[in-house]
């Protein structure tokens, strides 16, 4: 009998973190991906057992389990721009008093159950939690990943940002928030943290996580106070960051930048083994809450 050992496990090297990366978010199509995975990987087989370790997976156990009794969730719907958003809106069980409300905006795969789970935490520590599905103008995030990634080149921006200001609105509004609102986005949702931050003067706070940045001239517009999580070894976000704080600082917005040296882009999602960093994720989440509860409640 032979057994299995730590060394039968491929190795995943950040060349082939770089080619996801650039499959997930820029031009490199699926084919092209995998024959660069396979090149890096030495061979087919060797990428396909590496592709799941690059990926989110769905089956990855939750942080909060969505029947865990400490929290309140349910599938809602609210007018959008154009037409009805869906979300997740999670509560804590045994609320005392009206919360600070936050959106958690998801990633380029949609609202998935990842994001799900990270809205539940968010609800854990104390706010009303209300994750969007930006695809609900293309009828909504479907089971396949992929297919998801795909819809986002077919989202209208302007929607988009319209759609994410009724969301604000939505929360200022809630019977059990107390009237102020903060956001929380990772990778497109983090670029979407930052566009909401131009365009919603009602915004109090945004967290954005290796999100892209605003256009420079539309700096100037934005009155929330920003938290900007990066990771070290993500180039192509990190491209942005001296312009940006340049920005803020002519603008004298109130904001706060961390680079977590060594750690990849999409570095707080736990459910991809090869991305996740558990040192960065656990820092970034604590001074997450900490900026959001002062700024929210």
């Amino acid at each position: 009998m032979t057994k299995s050992t730590a060394s039968d496990k491929p190795a995943v090297t950040q060349a082939m973190i770089d080619a996801y990366d650039e499959y997930t978010h820029l031009t490199l199509d699926r084919r092209h991906f995998m024959e660069q995975l396979t090149r890096l990987a030495g061979s087919g087989a060797a990428a396909v057992a590496i592709v799941p370790m690059l990926a989110a997976n769905s089956a990855q156990a939750a942080i909060v389990a969505d029947n865990d009794p400490r929290v309140k969730g349910e599938e809602i719907s609210y007018p959008g721009n154009g037409g009805d958003m869906k979300g997740y809106l999670v509560k804590p069980a045994n609320q005392a008093g009206k919360l600070g409300t936050v959106i958690v905006i998801h990633e380029n795969r949609g609202l998935n159950p990842h994001i799900r789970d990270v809205a539940r935490r968010v609800a854990l520590e104390g706010f009303v939690a209300l994750a969007p599905d930006f695809l609900s103008p293309l009828g909504g995030t479907p089971a396949d990943e992929d297919k998801a990634r795909d819809m986002f080149a077919k989202l209208d921006p302007a929607q988009t940002v319209a759609n994410g200001v009724a969301t604000v609105a939505l929360l200022k509004d809630d019977k059990d928030g107390n009237g102020k609102v903060g956001a929380i986005g990772f990778c497109w949702g983090g670029g979407t943290a930052n566009m909401l931050a131009v365009n919603a003067p009602d915004l109090a706070a945004s967290v954005a996580y290796y999100g892209m940045q605003p256009k420079a001239a539309d700096v100037s517009k934005i009155r929330a106070a920003l938290m900007l999580h990066y990771a070290g070894l993500d180039d192509r976000t990190n491209a942005g960051i001296d312009a940006f704080q340049k920005e803020l600082d002519a603008a004298h917005v109130e904001y706060t930048v961390y680079v977590y040296e060594g750690a990849n882009h999409a570095f707080n999602n736990d459910t991809s083994a090869a991305r996740y960093d558990k040192k960065a994720a656990d820092l970034a989440w604590g001074r997450t809450i900490a900026f959001l509860k002062q700024k929210l409640t």
